[in-house]
């Protein structure tokens, strides 16, 4: 078991699956065999126009996933009514627009403390923990913890791009950002753009990390090498 908890992101398997409007691939056993190779939680993020992860995916999923099912999304009226119909393991909140082509940045956890504590507060009832995406300031971070969050997932997508580049200069935020979260007591996830080539750098730097949540580049790597391959090359990154 790694120290870090690796969690596949299903959502462009599901982008396939709908390119032909058939369940080729099936989306749920795709989801069972990573589990099966060694995935330790399960992510999707069903968006308002349902391109990928649909809402009528949820309810087999949440039945048959034996590790832990984490749902991502903006807490709209119908997503919400989706939780509150199928609560999973945890939930992560997502201020993406209903055009956004992906998630590009964090909450903004002052301005929007009231809506989210209150979003919070509801998940949390149905014995959901809830983690906000949020980017790597310790101010949304203290604001995350005010408002009741149990982990904050720190958005990756600037790290991603700047690694190449300069690797300590693009960490420097997420170190400052983590050692907020520890000094307020609130728990660490992270995801965007983590890959083969900069999650062990991320890991290494990030001690506290608890969970990573990965889709796109690791179904891309599998479309070359396969999940029950790919998916202990990333575990090894995070031990």
């Amino acid at each position: 078991m790694s120290t870090c908890r690796l969690s596949v992101n299903l959502n462009k398997v599901a982008l396939i699956r709908n390119a032909r409007g058939a369940n080729f691939p099936n989306l749920l056993q795709v989801a069972l065999d990573c589990e099966k190779f060694g995935a330790e939680g399960i992510t999707v993020h069903p968006r308002p126009d349902q391109r990928h992860i649909r809402y009528d995916d949820i309810p087999e999923l949440r039945g048959k996933i034996a590790t832990e099912f984490n749902i991502e999304g903006n807490p709209t009226p119908e997503f919400m009514d989706l939780l509150r119909k199928y609560p999973s393991d945890q939930v992560t909140l997502v201020p993406d627009a209903a055009q956004a082509l992906t998630s590009d940045s964090g909450w903004d956890t002052l301005a929007f403390a009231s809506f989210l504590q209150e979003v919070t507060e509801e998940l949390k009832s149905l014995g959901t923990r809830v983690s906000i995406f949020v980017d790597p300031d310790p101010k949304m971070i203290e604001g995350a913890k005010k408002l009741g969050a149990d982990r904050v997932e720190l958005y990756t997508g600037p790290y991603a791009h700047e690694y190449k580049a300069d690797r300590a200069a693009a960490i420097a935020p997420y170190v400052k950002a983590a050692e907020a979260a520890a000094a307020v007591g609130i728990e660490l996830n992270a995801g965007h753009d983590l890959n083969l080539i900069n999650l062990a750098y991320f890991k290494q730097n990030i001690p506290n990390l608890l969970e990573v949540s990965i889709g796109h580049a690791l179904t891309v790597d599998a479309l070359y090498m396969g999940f029950q391959n790919v998916i202990p090359l990333y575990k090894n990154c995070l031990r």
